[in-house]
């Protein structure tokens, strides 16, 4: 993969989820041209277990979603919504 986990820079779309609702690993990966096998490479996992978890049919442990949220440099809230709607400050 070009560049690595430190090359990784992005830009937050805020608001923006997969089909699911559940996560934007999908997004975040396309947006770099990774295949679901680089991205398991960085994250050291299986390419089923990326593409469960972009189809929303298993979630990330929360070391997992530590290392995702390190690797695109974002918070896990940024990549993956707990099921509830988002709140806003009114």
């Amino acid at each position: 993969m070009s560049g690595g986990p430190s090359a990784v820079k992005n830009t937050v779309r805020l608001g923006y989820w997969t089909a699911a609702g559940k996560n934007r690993l999908k997004v975040l990966r396309a947006e770099r041209d990774w295949t679901q096998a680089q991205l398991s490479t960085e994250l050291e996992v299986s390419r089923q277990t990326i593409n469960a978890i972009e189809k929303g049919k298993f979630d990330p442990s929360l070391p997992l979603a530590f290392k995702a949220a390190r690797l695109f440099d974002l918070s896990i809230e940024d990549i993956f919504q707990d099921g509830r709607e988002a709140r806003t400050n009114c």
